[in-house]
């Protein structure tokens, strides 16, 4: 039997769009085939052959016109793809049986035609692409081989090669004949003397995409990287590698992005075997997955590893079983355990190694997060599995998706490395201190020294701002950008920063209105603190004016901000409490100019508790440069107590302590309940009722001696 080596088959084909070095390029059609087979013991060529396609559409381009003398007539009356790759098939076996040989290789001129053209249509048509459409003979890079001084391949044509070695190339063929020839006849000269070429140098292409698991510590080559936009939600990484059918990603080089709240975003980084495939992979931008057009941009290495990089020795141990097909479960009952999830998914559904092909996300101190990964040896149990999509397990109804190492990698380095909403701390001491000169409360006033950005995407973070302002980054005060979420905890599209003056603030609001910003323009406004506080605090800014936050008890609810005066002694701030391990220590902020110098004016949570808040006043908006909190959180201690006592005295006596905030109390929850929740805390008074109020919400206020952490 004669190897690979021995006997080559030309292979040239043209689209109905683009050809020469943009084939594939516009997504377009094959339209024509032409082959010849080459004897390379032997030095002989057999039967020129050429054949039409038929395409889905027969809509041609100019350029293909022009190029191939084709019609859309002829078109019509061609075969379809299929039968054309079975007619071709068919054509060289017999041939090569009259030859005494039993196997060839494709020989094309660049990579163009297999892996850009026929792999994808293949792919888009179902069609199964026989097994010598996996490997073939680049005739460039053969050349480029032998002769080195030739150039570098990219700059490589036919003509260029044909005038290197000096031989006249064949013009008066008909299209698609004439650079057979032309192929032939290089190929012809390079196995003569004086340079007894051998064709050994094989390209393959990925019959599948491998799945793997990727370290932090790996080097990945930046010229290597991609990022494709536009993304069915439900897209996995088999998905992304048949939508880049023909180009050989590297090994778990699909990582699937994730928005903030730890869902897909419909961006995805892919990492390829080389540069090569990667700038092939760029010229399928805008091509098309289903009915989405797929967006594809360059990446870095360093944007690859912060997605599917990963350190934990667990998930490497659940990542190493190989060929496993991963499914993600989303919605778990927090008390749900291995056993529950093997008995959900059922006896159709067996988990590789049964327990050990579980890996469920937990938070930093070991509290589930609802989420969980589950291996399957096969896609049948794979499939068997989804079938139980938004089933009930307990209580809830769990959602089942197809997920990736590069996903598993992703969710845990974001739920183990730092919870999404901030956790509170243990409380300092109650002591009295000095008064701070300038205590860490926002002041308010109607000076303009603020900017409102409005239709943000909703995939923006910190670094995307602060990069779309630009040169005017330095006039921000320090944390001073500020992210609103809605009331589900999400992001708004809205964002406040503070700037140093009001000056600054009205040149970024000329300088950068209706900025793009990832495809979408951004619309920058002039505002002042007064109006910022309001949003942050849950009210609403639009065209008819302020809105303040809504609120349920009136007595307990100022018309607007409340002004205090300095006590000689301070306890540390709620912020203080709530402050996170990631969070800037919250800045000093200037005296207003309206107010006397020992005056602060602030917007109290303590008379506002009753209200339906937003998370933005207790937790930032993941991720976030200050503690939003500082600025509004209500001064405990005998600071609170002097508020209190000129805005509600009879319910709040100036005592120390502080207030507590209970949400998700029962709607028949009484007094004698919630002071058995309290069992073990000291309260200040006696009369236990007059301080608990209770909402239709079911929220509560209680004033302890002691601050309880809840």
């Amino acid at each position: 039997m004669a190897s690979h080596s021995d006997t080559l088959v030309v292979f040239f084909g043209a689209t109905a769009g683009a050809n020469g070095g943009k084939l594939g390029s516009d997504e377009r059609e094959l339209i024509l085939l032409v082959w010849q087979i080459v004897d390379l013991h032997e030095n002989k060529v057999g039967k020129l052959q050429r054949t039409l396609v038929q395409p889905d559409s027969v809509d041609l381009s100019e350029q293909c016109k022009e190029e191939t003398g084709l019609t859309a007539e002829e078109l019509c009356k061609a075969e379809p793809l299929e039968s054309v790759l079975q007619q071709f098939h068919q054509s060289v076996s017999a041939e090569l049986k009259s030859l005494g040989r039993s196997s060839y290789t494709l020989c094309v001129d660049g990579p163009l035609l297999i892996r850009q053209v026929l792999h994808p249509e293949a792919s888009k048509k179902n069609l199964v692409l026989p097994e010598c459409f996996y490997t073939f003979v680049d005739l460039k890079k053969e050349f480029h081989k032998c002769c080195p001084n030739a150039g570098p391949i990219k700059d490589l044509t036919m003509s260029s090669m044909l005038d290197y070695v000096c031989i006249p190339a064949v013009v008066e063929q008909e299209a698609g004949l004439r650079e057979v020839e032309n192929m032939v006849l290089v190929m012809l000269h390079l196995l003569a003397e004086p340079y007894n070429h051998t064709f050994s140098t094989l390209e393959t292409v990925n019959y599948k995409f491998e799945s793997g698991a990727c370290s932090k510590t790996e080097a990945v080559d930046s010229e290597t990287v991609i990022r494709a936009r536009g993304l069915p939600w439900q897209s996995s990484d088999q998905d992304i590698a048949r939508f880049f059918k023909g180009l050989n990603i590297a090994k778990g080089g699909v990582a699937l992005c994730l928005n903030a709240q730890g869902r897909r975003n419909g961006e995805a980084l892919v990492r390829f075997i080389n540069s090569e495939h990667r700038d092939m992979a760029l010229d399928r931008h805008k091509h098309h997955m289903g009915n989405r057009y797929i967006e594809v941009y360059k990446a870095t290495g360093e944007e690859f590893l912060k997605i599917a990089g990963g350190t934990s020795n667990e998930v490497a141990q659940f990542l190493s079983k190989e060929n496993q097909v991963i499914i993600r479960m989303r919605g778990l009952p927090f008390t749900a355990t291995p056993q529950d999830v093997l008995g959900f998914l059922g006896p159709e559904s067996p988990v590789t190694d049964g327990m050990e092909g579980l890996l469920f996300v937990k938070y930093p101190d070991g509290r589930p997060t609802g989420d969980a990964f589950v291996l399957f040896a096969c896609e049948e149990y794979a499939q068997n599995s989804l079938k139980k999509h938004k089933q009930i397990l307990g209580k809830r109804y769990i959602e089942l998706f197809r997920s990736t190492a590069a996903e598993v990698q992703q969710v845990l380095n974001r739920y183990m490395s730092t919870p999404l909403i901030s956790t509170l701390p243990p409380p300092p001491p109650m002591v009295s201190m000095p008064m701070l000169a300038t205590p860490p409360f926002i002041t308010t006033g109607n000076t303009r020294d603020c900017i409102r950005l409005r239709g943000l995407p909703y995939t923006a973070a910190i670094e995307d701002i602060l990069e779309f302002m630009g040169e005017h980054t330095i006039d921000i005060k320090p944390h001073g950008v500020h992210m609103v979420l809605n009331q589900q905890g999400r992001p708004s599209g809205d964002a406040f920063i503070q700037m140093k003056s009001s000056d600054r603030a009205f040149m970024v609001s000329q300088k950068c209105h209706k900025k793009m910003m990832k495809d979408r323009y951004v619309e920058v406004f002039q505002c002042s603190t007064e109006e910022m506080s309001f949003v942050l605090m849950g009210g609403t800014l639009n065209r008819s004016g302020l809105s303040p936050p809504p609120c349920k008890l009136p007595c307990l609810s100022p018309p607007t901000y409340t002004a205090f005066h300095a006590t000689p002694t301070m306890i540390p701030t709620e912020a203080a409490l709530y402050q996170s391990p990631l969070l800037a220590t919250p800045r000093t902020p200037q005296a207003p100019t309206h107010s006397p110098a020992h005056a602060l004016a602030y917007y109290s949570p303590q008379l506002y508790m009753n209200m339906n808040m937003s998370y933005t006043t207790y937790y930032p908006s993941p991720p976030v440069s200050p503690s939003t909190m500082s600025y509004f959180a209500a001064p405990p201690g005998s600071v609170a107590a002097a508020v209190a006592a000129q805005s509600a005295p009879a319910l709040l006596p100036p005592q120390p302590g502080a207030l507590v905030r209970m949400q998700g109390l029962p709607y028949n929850a009484g007094v004698k309940d919630i002071l058995s929740f309290f069992q073990g805390y000291q309260y200040a008074p006696e009369d236990y009722s007059s301080l608990v109020g209770v909402s239709e919400q079911g929220r509560s206020l209680i004033q302890p001696k002691e601050w309880l952490c809840l």
